[in-house]
């Protein structure tokens, strides 16, 4: 094993892009007040990340298909994190 140096960010690329990424896409975007509430938001952040949003290295797929992939329905929308993000779906 070989361990990332202190204050190296070019040493570790795919942690630097999950932070930059998760700051971005959500923290950016928030006051938060505690860091209770900075856990709560990046885990529901971690949950759409491999649930709904689209990947370039799996060729625009997603890490955790839903198993009931419909291409025929009215496409409904979930808010994500108070409406910052929105997943679509489609209906039963």
């Amino acid at each position: 094993m070989v361990r990332t140096p202190v204050q190296a960010p070019r040493a570790n690329a795919f942690a630097e892009r999950w932070v930059r990424t998760v700051r971005r896409e959500c923290l950016d975007h928030l006051l938060t007040v505690s860091r209770r509430q900075i856990e709560s938001v990046v885990q529901d952040y971690i949950c759409h990340y491999n649930r709904a949003r689209p990947h370039r290295g799996l060729g625009l797929a997603v890490p955790r298909p839903s198993s009931d992939i419909r291409s025929v329905g009215t496409v409904l929308r979930r808010d994500v994190l108070g409406g910052i993000i929105h997943e679509y779906e489609r209906a039963a």
